[in-house]
């Protein structure tokens, strides 16, 4: 019985743990304004277009 009331601790310990990550990167996330967003998403789209695109010409 004592095993399964360890688990259980582990358990809520390691949710209190992950919503403590969570909380912590949207804070990091928040503090980016519209315009760095934006800016951050045009360079990963370009990115993955770039990925694509080579990844395609050595399929043909």
């Amino acid at each position: 019985m004592r095993a399964w009331k360890l688990l259980g601790l582990a358990g809520i310990l390691a949710g209190v743990a992950t919503g403590a990550a969570v909380a912590r990167d949207e804070r990091v996330r928040r503090h980016y304004d519209a315009g760095e967003i934006r800016e951050r998403l045009h360079q990963r789209h370009d990115e993955a277009v770039a990925r694509e695109s080579a990844d395609g010409s050595t399929a043909g």
